[in-house]
């Protein structure tokens, strides 16, 4: 790995997943809130306060991340889910890395990661197979996705930000 910002590689977005990958997708959106706890909670002193890389995150913003995309992750499933080729709210993920509850503890995300998480594992397990297909747009990346795409993303996302936290301190 010779990228921080990428430790796993690019974000797929594949507009199709066979049964197999959407298993091993969901199984990853039900273990990373106690992944990244334990992570999380692994950074000791200023660790938490410290970037993964040069220029980047602190490991407290990036979990306070990980709460707030999947957040708009689960409001984009649900969308998807109700409404015809919904187009999806951008949000600037810097800007609200900057807001003040930027400066709380991690607790409070790590908690509300572990509600939500519960929930969208819930709605996601229960989709038939023909919804998988169902699409959404994404207006600031000029690209129409697909349900599979979202839990895709999602899926990587959370491995991504964890990989960027047990790079603090190397």
């Amino acid at each position: 790995m010779t990228d921080r910002r990428f430790p796993l590689g690019p974000m797929p977005t594949p507009l199709t997943l066979t049964g197999h990958e959407r298993a091993e997708a969901l199984a990853a959106l039900r273990r990373l809130p106690a992944e990244l706890r334990v992570v999380a909670e692994s950074l000791t002193g200023l660790a938490l306060d410290t970037p993964y890389r040069q220029g980047g995150w602190t490991g407290r913003q990036v979990v306070h991340h990980v709460a707030d995309s999947h957040l708009n992750a689960y409001a984009r499933v649900k969308l998807t889910l109700t409404e015809a080729r919904p187009v999806v709210k951008p949000y600037d993920e810097g800007a609200w890395a900057g807001l003040p509850d930027v400066d709380l503890p991690v607790h409070p995300s790590l908690l509300l990661l572990e509600g939500l998480h519960t929930r969208l594992v819930a709605v996601l397990e229960s989709v038939p197979e023909g919804d998988w297909a169902r699409e959404w747009t994404h207006p600031g990346l000029g690209r129409t996705f697909t349900l599979d795409t979202l839990l895709a993303m999602y899926a990587w996302h959370g491995r991504h930000h964890t990989a960027h936290l047990r790079l603090i301190g190397r």
